[in-house]
């Protein structure tokens, strides 16, 4: 088919200071001595606290209620457990955060992906054979790798497998990038052999389902000798197969919509009826692949549990 705040600068603490009496003056009375100390400390600069015990002051500032029970101030080598695990949390959150917005995992690896990898390596060089070889070459390669149904009844596996080596539109097209994505994708949820076991589950049914009545047709009189040899290459029939599976592993939000709207692409290329044969085997693969959800949901969750437990 991606602040920072800076407080208030204290006040000259000569200006702020209340009028004390002369230094001659008589030694305070009574009302000096009982008015509030805290008054005469008010404006004069706060000591300096280490950046731990600060921000654990404003925690416990903000949110009192959180704190069960009073905590004796702390430097920074141990702060006090709430704070502690807020902070803590915050980077996890962080970390999941930077964990989901990596957009190069959209694209295959050779570690991480390698059959996609490889996969796509090889569109690359065919599509290249196709813009740049001679047209007789191209045309000789195409026909030998064509699932019609003359190869298909003498070599069978040969053509289904070459087949799926060359992309028909280009490789700009849809279903190239599509390929791109969705195979990547879904390698990195169920891995790379059962991904490919998709991809061929798709490209071989349908090729199947559209070609045998092809035959069937030909021997019946209904279609002439020619449509034995009609060409059928490409990638779209297992791409398709991989949109429908990988449907079934994304969150609903996201997954459902994409059915709706790969599926509704296809309808649309069925009503233009340009290519019948092609448009109906292109959403029997996608039925295929929303098929393997059951199993495919499966390996996702053993992947998953496997990765959690290293």
């Amino acid at each position: 088919m991606e602040r920072t705040a800076t407080a208030a600068s204290p006040a000259d603490p000569d200006d702020s200071l209340p009028n004390t009496p002369d230094a001659d003056a008589a030694a305070p009375g009574p009302a000096l001595a009982d008015t509030d100390t805290s008054v005469l400390l008010s404006g004069m600069p706060r000591q300096w606290i280490p950046a731990v015990a600060t921000t654990s002051e404003t925690v416990y500032a903000a949110a009192p209620e959180a704190v069960p029970e009073a905590r004796p101030a702390v430097g920074p080598a141990r702060g006090p457990a709430g704070p502690a695990r807020g902070l803590a949390s915050g980077s996890a959150a962080g970390a999941r955060l930077r964990l989901r917005l990596r957009p190069w995992r959209l694209l295959p690896t050779p570690t991480g992906t390698p059959f996609a990898f490889a996969f796509t390596a090889v569109l690359a060089v065919t599509s290249l054979i196709t813009s740049y070889a001679d047209p007789t070459l191209v045309h000789t390669l195409h026909q030998g790798s064509s699932t019609d149904v003359a190869h298909l009844v003498r070599t069978p596996v040969l053509v289904l497998l070459a087949s799926a080596l060359w992309i028909a539109g280009g490789v700009l097209s849809v279903y190239a990038i599509c390929c791109l994505l969705v195979l990547t994708a879904l390698e990195r949820r169920i891995g790379g052999l059962r991904t490919a076991g998709v991809f061929l589950l798709g490209h071989v049914t349908a090729t199947l389902a559209t070609e045998v009545p092809v035959g069937l047709a030909v021997l019946a009189g209904r279609l002439p000798a020619s449509s034995l040899h009609r060409l059928d290459y490409g990638i779209s029939f297992g791409v398709a197969a991989g949109v429908g599976a990988l449907t079934g592993l994304l969150a609903p939000w996201l997954g459902r919509p994409l059915l709706v709207v790969f599926a509704a692409m296809l309808v649309r290329d069925l009503i233009g009826f340009a290519d019948p044969m092609t448009n109906w085997g292109h959403l029997m693969s996608l039925a295929v692949g929303c098929a393997t959800w059951p199993v495919t949901r499966r390996w996702h969750r053993g992947r998953a549990a496997t990765a959690a437990a290293r």
